[in-house]
């Protein structure tokens, strides 16, 4: 099986002579559901920042989904990352002033690539069964503000799975929330990772977590930059 993402000597800083980031080797096989724990402050974001090209690392390479990112302009990330990978943010990030429906939408619209592997007939039939799969298909014209957390929630996993991206990113998605919905939202973002064939990277402080993926990565383990690192290379 190739991989998703491989790092290789990398390190990052937002300051000279500081790096946050310091890995000697990290890959993530294609089609692996992968959690990714650290205490806060351990630079988990600062990492996904590098994974999905918004951030360069200052030394080393990055390779992520067949691109290596330190070779592509900067335009070149941002469609890499619009096409081919979906993000779930802890606040969500939600456009307040568009509905459900365009919320969900905007990816494909926005991202020819992501239009053309939608399964329906057309982009509002595909966004009505994706939100119908995730019980939100009753609010689709409504503005997301009206929602619940709940249901913003779901609004989050439809906008970051329609058109079948290759990576799914959820940055701390469940902090918020309670023992049962984390359960909930987590089982819904499994399966409709699943059914998009997507690699997910799941990124939490919250270890009890874990037994809901296929590998686990310790941040501590892998960045030399981390006072308690016990391991330079991982391999999942």
């Amino acid at each position: 099986m190739s991989s998703a993402v491989v790092m290789q000597d990398v390190s990052f800083g937002y300051e000279a002579r500081s790096p946050i980031i310091q890995i000697k080797d990290l890959q993530i096989e294609k089609g692996k559901r992968v959690f990714l724990h650290g205490s806060s402050g351990s630079g988990k974001s600062t990492l996904l920042g590098l994974i999905s090209g918004v951030l360069l690392p200052q030394q080393g390479t990055c390779e992520v989904l067949g691109k290596e990112l330190t070779q592509l302009s900067l335009s070149a990330r941002d469609r890499h990352r619009g096409s081919e990978m979906g993000y779930i943010f802890q606040s969500f990030n939600l456009i307040p002033y568009l509905t459900v429906k365009e919320n969900i939408g905007l990816p494909c619209r926005v991202h020819a690539k992501r239009r053309k592997r939608i399964t329906a007939p057309n982009l509002d039939e595909e966004v009505e069964r994706i939100a119908r799969r995730l019980d939100i298909h009753d609010f689709l014209d409504r503005g997301v503000t009206r929602l619940s957390t709940g249901q913003q929630q779901r609004v989050a996993i439809a906008r970051a799975v329609i058109g079948s991206p290759r990576l799914v990113i959820a940055d701390e998605p469940t902090s918020a929330l309670d023992t049962d919905r984390q359960e909930r939202f987590l089982q819904l973002l499994l399966e409709v990772c699943d059914e998009a064939r997507a690699t997910l990277i799941f990124v939490s402080h919250d270890r009890s977590l874990m037994a809901h993926f296929d590998e686990r990565i310790s941040l501590a383990d892998i960045n030399q930059a981390s006072a308690s690192t016990s391991a330079s290379q991982v391999r999942v």
